[in-house]
């Protein structure tokens, strides 16, 4: 249907033109003028986006800070045939507006949300269309489902219906030919998300994936796929009674316990024989997912000492986020900026609900109610996960949390991506180039959205929710405390729930050059855990100006909470040179503390060698003139055996401040961290290894020539072909000593060739490097004399 527009209505020129002015170029991002005949930029900006139940997709301009939001145009790339949209549309027309308007803040919300507001009433969706200089108003008929429930999914006819077409949808495409080439993940949350709507008739197409998954097997990015499938696989064992893939579960999850790293964590693939994980270390979205699979597997009858043993370590790593940030990426401090990082916080939601520890469900689920806009919108390397694990960690907090996020992000996001044939593709960020997951089919992922009414899973309430439902004023606070500036002037967001809101709120406190002090140290003395915390959070903000907080500050380090004497100690390192005298000796104690009951894998000394040592903000970074050496010299020993191999790399500078005599009686300490390398942040670990590797050969240590050389063999892969040349240097100051490491390089140098499995390139810059060196060191003349430590 068409109607004449009229292009040359004032209301509609004067906003056409406000919205060109607005979609103003970036440097570098194109923002092209469709209507003056500029090109689509493919090649720069190849992402278009799916138009909700249109049938179409269309391009629009991303700004490089992930925001579609200077985009007034959207360039129609696809018609889909026997979609609304065809005989209307063709690909190369130009949207300009919806509902009679031009787009005015973000063509991607805008449309999203008329989609909503279209199907709430008679389905008739209005589009300013823009093709060969006429601008014409063209209607779009869409179903009416009727409005989203303020509770939705839940008492919600419109969820009710995408429940159930969608369903419908997926069941077809999985019996079509060639469905089994979906991944791993995709295909455990479409056989999810048809388990979830608790359908019967999808009982037999379940049934077929469930045997499927428990003959799955892989070794490529195993934690990953893994993690979805024990998911899978436990949550159908438990809704049907079907044991017949038990086996098939049990043995995936024994891999998974086996494949664990000795510290509880898991990367991009199982641990190494040694118990270390390769690559990038830890990584908490492959192994939270596991971890709930896991959980499951043992609800679902594998009750194997190994599994138990695997769950236990893992959530002992996840729960030490709770109260403190979100889940970060991996073995990291909690990450700050947002409510969610990548549905991570969701994951621990869930995980935590399940184990039936309400209190740090309770901080997971706000977490991920206050998460919207932006923050799940991105995500590293995408969104998808962010996507996947929203609803499931909102749910947790009952219809209204529910209702409250799907009014404030969910509904109109939800109604853009699902397309016309009730299927929903993954959208991915707002960014120029598609991410990660750029084809992958995302509609299992929304079934058990829309499913969570129906409590077929656990996931979706199968087995009650650990925490009563939050009101409907708790549910919308939530949200609008998720607003980027809510905190702003605040001086109550000190003392919130929220540990985002308190960073925020001190961040906007520390541009404040004339903020008092007094009211944050009064405000160390109340009886919330979380005001005081906020209140060591803006002292550290105010460095220098916060000096008068010193004496409060050093007694909060007494404090029994382990995070407030963290969030302390920062306070206190920030602040600088005036806390040093008083505050050094008891860091110094505290750091040489090391595991405890309490503090199991040494948090708080990873925290306390940070504020001190870190090369660019600790306190003692510039210098440790009049520090108590004996003091210093018990936590260096002490935080060498750290298992994060970035806590122990921020003491490397304190190989050159100190000398080698000073040095000595803690060298047992620095040969052991070159030798075993850390159990954990493996990223980092290599720091460590190098500074002392570096002291041995700088001071002519005897010993250092073999562990040199044995290193040069033994490092971690990833970059090693520009730090050989590194160690040739450190054994060439030996001269003619270093002769005696030939066999050792000459073995590295068979390894390198025969055995490692690298990159040729690389392989080869590496062996040239090493050959090189051996023939260096066999001209070597000079004969130094060597210091022997007789360790």
């Amino acid at each position: 249907m068409m109607v004449n527009f009229g292009r040359n209505s004032p209301a509609f020129v004067a906003g056409l033109l406000i919205s060109l002015l607005l979609s103003a170029r970036l440097p570098g991002v194109p923002n092209p003028d469709f209507t003056k005949g500029e090109p689509l930029p493919v090649k720069e900006a190849p992402k278009d986006w799916n138009l909700g139940a249109t049938g179409l997709r269309g391009w629009m301009h991303t700004q490089r800070r992930l925001s579609t939001d200077q985009a007034r145009q959207v360039y129609i790339t696809q018609v889909d045939k026997g979609s609304p949209a065809d005989g209307i549309f063709k690909r190369g027309d130009v949207l300009l507006g919806v509902g009679g308007q031009p787009f005015r803040h973000d063509p991607r919300t805008e449309i999203g949300k008329a989609l909503s507001a279209a199907e709430a009433a008679d389905g008739k969706l209005a589009l300013t269309r823009w093709r060969q200089g006429g601008t014409e108003e063209v209607i779009l008929q869409l179903q009416n489902l009727g409005p989203y429930s303020p509770t939705a999914p839940y008492d919600c006819g419109k969820s009710y219906e995408i429940l159930n077409q969608s369903c419908e949808a997926l069941a077809g495409r999985m019996k079509e030919p060639g469905y089994g080439k979906q991944n791993p993940i995709v295909r455990s949350l479409n056989a999810l998300g048809l388990l979830a709507s608790g359908n019967p008739k999808y009982h037999p197409l379940i049934q077929r994936e469930a045997e499927w998954a428990a003959d799955y097997s892989t070794e490529s990015f195993a934690t990953w796929w893994y993690g979805y499938v024990t998911v899978f696989l436990g949550e159908y064992i438990l809704a049907t009674g079907d044991t017949s893939v038990l086996p098939g579960l049990r043995r995936i999850a024994m891999e998974a316990a086996k494949g664990q790293s000795m510290v509880g964590s898991w990367g991009h693939k199982f641990a190494n024989p040694d118990g270390r994980l390769p690559g990038y270390g830890m990584m908490n979205s492959p192994g939270a997912v596991l971890t709930i699979g896991m959980v499951l597997a043992r609800e679902a009858g594998v009750k194997d000492p190994e599994v138990v043993k695997a769950i236990e370590r893992s959530v002992t790593l996840l729960r030490f986020y709770s109260g403190k940030g979100c889940v970060p990426y991996g073995d990291h401090a909690p990450y700050m900026k947002y409510h969610e990082d990548n549905g991570k916080n969701g994951m621990a939601a869930v995980l935590f609900d399940q184990l039936g520890d309400a209190e740090a469900t309770r901080f997971f689920t706000k977490m991920s109610t206050a998460a919207h806009g932006r923050e799940r919108d991105t995500g590293h390397t995408g969104n998808f996960f962010n996507i996947t694990w929203a609803m499931p960690g909102v749910a947790r907090g009952g219809p209204h949390a529910t209702g409250a996020w799907m009014q404030e992000f969910g509904a109109w996001y939800f109604d853009l991506a699902r397309k016309w044939d009730h299927s929903f593709p993954h959208q991915g960020p707002p960014q120029a180039k598609k991410d990660s997951y750029g084809n992958w089919d995302a509609t299992g992922m929304y079934l058990i959205a829309y499913a969570m009414p129906r409590k077929a899973i656990r996931l979706t309430g199968s087995k009650p929710f650990v925490l009563p439902p939050f009101g409907p004023k708790d549910a919308a606070k939530l949200i609008v405390e998720g607003h980027p500036d809510y905190a702003e002037g605040k001086f109550s967001a000190f003392s919130s729930w929220s540990p985002i809101i308190r960073e925020r709120a001190a961040e906007a406190l520390a541009k404040q050059k004339d903020a008092p002090v007094e009211p944050f140290i009064r405000l160390l003395d109340s009886p919330s855990l979380e005001a005081r915390q906020g209140a060591c959070t803006a002292l550290g903000h105010m460095r220098e100006r916060a000096e008068p907080a010193i004496p409060k500050l050093l007694e909060t380090l007494k404090a029994d909470d382990l995070w407030l004497r963290v969030k302390a100690t920062e306070a206190l390192a920030a602040i600088g040179d005036p806390a040093k005298q008083n505050a050094l000796p008891v860091l110094l104690k505290r750091m040489a503390i090391g595991p405890t009951e309490e503090d199991p894998r040494a948090m708080e000394q990873r925290y306390i060698v940070a504020a001190l040592f870190h090369p660019r903000t600790g306190m003692l970074r510039r210098s440790i003139k009049g520090v108590d050496r004996e003091l210093l010299l018990a936590g260096i020993e002490s935080a060498l055996q750290n298992e994060d191999g970035w806590t122990r790399g921020n003491l490397r500078t304190l190989y050159e401040k100190l000398s080698l005599e000073e040095l000595r009686p803690i060298m047992p300490a620095v040969q052991r961290a070159i030798r075993e390398r850390a159990p954990s942040g493996i990223m980092f670990d290599g720091q460590i290894q190098d500074a002392g590797l570096e002291l041995y050969s700088r001071n002519l240590i005897d010993e250092g020539i073999e562990m040199i050389a044995t290193h040069i063999r033994t490092q971690k892969p990833h970059g090693s072909r520009k730090r050989v040349p590194k160690y040739i240097e450190m054994l060439k100051r030996y001269g003619t000593h270093a002769q005696r490491a030939i066999p050792l390089l000459e073995k590295a140098e068979y390894y390198f060739e025969h055995v490692e499995d690298f990159p040729k390139w690389a392989k080869e810059e590496k062996l040239a490097a090493l050959r090189k060196g051996i023939r260096e060191i066999k001209a070597l003349k000079k004969t130094p004399e060597l210091v022997e430590l007789g360790l």
